[in-house]
């Protein structure tokens, strides 16, 4: 599979309103890609594409049913051909699993899981014809369990394996599908999810993770893991039983005051 070539094509990035999503429609206009900008928040996507030639905007809100059909149906309505898939958008929440709101936990899945695979399957086939393929971003919480991140961290372990199961399936067919996995980044992720949700770690500037994802998806790559501390940590479950890994993240996750119950009623 040769080097993916960005100039010319055109890149379809969910979560594009701010943070990393922001970030990859820049880098990707950049690059010579013309970016279509998916989000809830129109303002936030029109000041974005304002300064981007080329750029498109359509809002959706892709946590609601239905709403990956309607993206799709907007951009053949549009008359575009889409070579590059961003699945970025998602959240997440932090503290005891049952002080969290079940319907945060559920909009999780919801926008982390089901859009996201809803997004990949109906636009498959043309990513497939135009020889193009899927960025999923996962997290370096998809390779062990998150406790007080529980559902947030089996989302993403999800995204991890759906990734790498689809780059095997479909790479003999030209499809390139890339994971890629951040550690803690400097985004706007933690102001819903709560400080805590960071576990101390530094937080990192998101435009080395959006370039490490953009040159491993040009380069064929199944999944990459920013950071060369993450690399190390996404290692050790493979040699340390599960179960120890559990307790250890326990540690290292528990809230250091009450459960945040403060974002609760946030929604997604």
């Amino acid at each position: 599979m040769k080097r993916f070539d960005y100039a010319g094509k055109v890149a379809l990035i969910t979560g594009a309103s701010m943070g990393i999503g922001a970030v990859f429609a820049r880098e990707l206009s950049r690059r010579g890609a013309r970016p279509v900008l998916v989000a809830r928040s129109q303002q936030k996507l029109e000041t974005l594409a304002a300064t981007l030639p080329g750029a498109e905007v359509i809002v959706a809100d892709l946590a609601e049913p239905g709403a990956a059909e309607r993206v799709f149906a907007e951009v053949t309505r549009r008359g575009l051909e889409v070579d590059m898939l961003v699945n970025n958008a998602g959240y997440g929440r932090h503290g005891a699993f049952e002080e969290l709101s079940l319907s945060d936990q559920r909009g999780e899945i919801d926008l982390n899981v089901t859009a996201l695979v809803e997004l990949t399957h109906v636009f498959l086939p043309m990513l497939e014809r135009r020889q193009g393929g899927v960025l999923n971003v996962a997290s370096f919480a998809a390779f062990m369990p998150i406790p007080y991140m529980a559902v947030y961290g089996a989302t993403k372990a999800f995204v991890l394996s759906f990734s790498e199961a689809l780059w095997a399936e479909y790479r003999p067919r030209g499809v390139r599908v890339t994971c890629l996995n951040p550690g803690a980044t400097d985004t706007p992720f933690f102001e819903r999810s709560g400080d805590a949700a960071s576990a101390g770690a530094k937080r990192v500037a998101p435009e080395g993770v959006v370039d490490l994802g953009l040159r491993a998806f040009a380069d064929g790559k199944a999944s990459v893991v920013h950071g060369a501390q993450n690399r190390i940590g996404a290692f050790l479950p493979r040699l340390l039983p599960r179960a120890l890994i559990a307790r250890i993240a326990a540690l290292v996750t528990r809230p250091k005051a009450p459960a945040l119950s403060a974002t609760r009623d946030l929604a997604p």
